[in-house]
């Protein structure tokens, strides 16, 4: 389990981190979230010390050391390789510096590269793959030494729909395998479809921290979803909506005030009419970051 503690960080004079508290635990992964220049690559750096900083950062209970790094896998999100090495060359050396044997990497390297539908050979330069493989060979790496603690720095930028579905699944073997897992990105339903918990950093500090259904039903189910005859103007007139707008199923959205509001609509929006779909929801974590993040939802 990764365990990070009263985590502050300052560049001169400008504090960045602020008390950063969190737990990221075995089987379990992890959505970091926030605007940019929020602090998200920066607490990733200091997990790994790559800066100094205040507070506490600790693996199942051990400082992190340079012997540590070996149980990480990192993948950042400037991603970088040695254009004239070949794929063999490039990932034996960066895994052999987690501890691998040469000889299990040559073994475990084919494998990986079907795994994750690596179009090349061993033995072509990376100069040669395109960047869509670049970015498989650069994964590889992170995974290859079946890290116990993986960090991932926005890993789907950059991957066109059918390669964002394949990492996913290889993230949820990780998961399966029982690796601890963070990553960070900027498209909600990717946290949504794929964390357990999730951190949320704005401006330095944590504003949410929890499992994501948990940190969804501390909103209250403010979205209902109506199908009626009513117009919109009609709908936005009616006590405790906050704004209306129409779903691609053609049905109404309705953003209230608080949960109690469903109660109090229901007897309205019925009277002399039939409605179809009466369904009152949480939010999603992409409505929170945007109500976080100060965006109208």
């Amino acid at each position: 389990m990764l365990e990070v503690r009263s985590l502050e960080k300052s560049f001169g004079p400008k504090q960045v981190l602020f008390g950063i508290d969190f737990q990221a635990r075995p089987g379990r992964i992890l959505g970091l979230v926030g605007k940019n220049g929020a602090g998200k690559t920066t607490i990733f750096h200091s997990i790994l010390k790559f800066l100094e900083y205040q507070g506490e950062i600790s693996l199942d209970g051990q400082d992190i050391r340079q012997e540590t790094y070996a149980r990480i896998g990192y993948l950042p999100e400037e991603r970088s390789l040695m254009p004239k090495l070949t794929v063999l060359e490039q990932v034996r050396y960066l895994a052999t510096l987690k501890g691998m044997d040469a000889k299990e990497v040559k073994e475990k390297l084919p494998q990986w590269m079907k795994r994750l539908e690596v179009k090349g050979k061993l033995t072509d330069k990376i100069k040669s793959l395109s960047k869509g493989n670049q970015q498989k060979i650069q994964l590889i790496i992170t995974l290859i030494h079946e890290p116990d603690l993986i960090i991932l720095d926005e890993p789907f930028s950059g991957l066109d729909p059918v390669n964002t579905e394949l990492l996913k699944q290889v993230i949820f073997q990780e998961k399966e395998r029982g690796a601890t897992i963070i990553f960070s990105d900027h498209v909600m339903t990717n946290v949504e479809e794929l964390c357990d918990d999730i951190l949320m950093i704005r401006d330095g500090r944590v504003v949410l921290h929890g499992p994501v259904q948990d940190v969804r039903n501390q909103y209250g189910k403010t979205r209902l979803f109506v199908s009626s005859e009513r117009s919109k103007e009609e709908l936005e007139n009616l006590p405790h909506v906050k704004q209306v707008s129409l779903t691609k199923q053609g049905s109404w959205k309705l953003i209230l005030e608080d949960e109690s509001a469903g109660r109090e609509l229901f007897p309205i929006l019925t009277q002399g009419q039939y409605i179809a779909t009466f369904d009152q929801q949480a939010p999603t974590i992409d409505e929170i970051f945007k109500l976080e993040s100060g965006v109208e939802v």
